[in-house]
């Protein structure tokens, strides 16, 4: 899995490097030139509608179905990109520090790089559970070793809330 994410981190220096003007990745540098009043990341610049395209580019990105991506944003921050947990999850995707940090998220509060990290997590936790999307989802918010130690998801209430509500969203 680790050879697979150094090859997506490579694609995407490699088009950050080569942006066109044409095609998705020129769309999405429109989608981001026009999200942001400055060079500098400043969360608040984002609208709703831009942070559900990134999403949409990002899970293209990375083959995780759109749909599912946006209900687990959807779930996890209503799409804002300035929301921190009482937990410590930040922006959009809910990143908890040591899972942003493990991903190579620097910067949890720029949605580009908390949405790619996300959606990179989400990617990762459906190929550890062959592509059980109700065991991923309960992954993502109770941690893989939860949804290990029970071969599902977890007994826990917020887990299990939480499952039912992105599976309502994905449905």
């Amino acid at each position: 899995m680790q050879g697979i994410n150094k090859v997506l981190e490579r694609i995407n220096t490699i088009q950050q490097k080569f942006k066109s003007s044409s095609g998705p990745i020129g769309e999405f540098s429109t989608i981001l030139a026009g999200a942001q009043q400055s060079s500098s990341v400043n969360e608040k610049n984002f609208a709703t509608d831009d942070i559900s395209k990134i999403i949409q580019f990002t899970a293209k990105k990375y083959g995780v179905d759109e749909k599912l991506a946006m209900a687990v944003a959807k779930v996890e921050s209503n799409l804002a990109p300035d929301v921190v947990s009482s937990a410590g999850a930040v922006g959009v995707m809910q990143l908890m520090p040591e899972t942003a940090q493990g991903l190579g998220v620097r910067n949890s509060k720029d949605p580009r790089e908390n949405i790619d990290g996300g959606v990179r997590y989400l990617k990762q936790l459906i190929a550890t559970f062959d592509g059980d999307i109700t065991k991923a989802v309960a992954a993502y918010n109770a941690g893989p070793q939860a949804v290990k130690k029970y071969n599902g998801t977890p007994p826990y209430p917020e887990t299990q809330a939480y499952v039912a509500k992105v599976m309502a969203q994905y449905r």
